[in-house]
């Protein structure tokens, strides 16, 4: 006697709730994904707004002219002391500060063959230990989380912002820095939801976290800016 084996098809039903369980799944995955990316960007962010608030209370602490260096290249944060006092320049490759990079030798070269006349030595900057810093650890300073980059640095000193290379922000004793915007970009997106702007008052200190791309405010004349008003954030 001759058994008939019979195969059972898949209906159409089963098709249809196969498709959307993987839907959800992926859709849940992806949602993972961007509230993981979203995150490392609000955590470089809020790395970014401490180490402002160190360098300036390290600065009254000291008694030292301080900066924070943002290096584009290693995506990280450096604390440095200076060993004298600092008068920024205006539109100065490192704000008056003595050349720490090859690129920098040569834009200060380039610049001190315009000026006639003697010049005082440019002071020079060394690494600083402070809360989160330490110069004698394998990285000299903060790095940014994976994926985050620098997208560009505005500073008080300089007119055009800082795309590459080193970027500085510079402080005092007394409780005083420069006013000052720095882009985050997410996997060097320049999306809304791909980059936030941390902002510096230039009299307090203080920070404020944007998203997006926000410009920093500029004095519209020398008066405006003599008067050092802060921005109120």
């Amino acid at each position: 006697m001759t058994r008939r084996l019979r195969t059972r098809g898949v209906t159409l039903v089963e098709v249809l709730i196969s498709v959307t369980v993987i839907a959800l799944i992926s859709g849940s995955v992806i949602l993972g994904m961007g509230a993981v990316t979203s995150a490392r960007l609000k955590r470089s962010a809020a790395l970014l707004a401490g180490a402002v608030r160190v360098a300036y209370a390290h600065a009254n602490a000291k008694s030292k002219p301080m900066r924070l260096v943002f290096d584009f290249e290693e995506r990280m944060i450096v604390l440095e002391e200076s060993t004298g006092e600092l008068l920024v320049e205006r539109n100065d490759r490192t704000g008056g500060a003595a050349a720490a990079t090859e690129a920098e030798k040569a834009a200060v070269a380039e610049a001190e063959a315009i000026l006639k006349g003697p010049r005082a030595p440019r002071p020079s900057f060394q690494p600083a230990k402070a809360f989160g810093f330490d110069p004698s650890s394998e990285k000299p300073g903060k790095e940014l989380s994976s994926g985050v980059r620098f997208l560009q640095v505005e500073t008080g000193h300089q007119d055009e912002a800082s795309t590459e290379g080193r970027a500085y922000l510079y402080f005092w004793p007394g409780g005083q820095t420069e006013r000052a915007a720095i882009q985050l970009s997410l996997g060097g997106e320049e999306t809304e939801d791909s980059v936030m702007t941390v902002l510096v008052s230039p009299l307090t200190g203080k920070t404020e976290i944007r998203r997006g791309k926000v410009s920093m405010p500029r004095p519209r004349d020398d008066s405006e800016e003599s008067e050092r008003e802060d921005t109120g954030f």
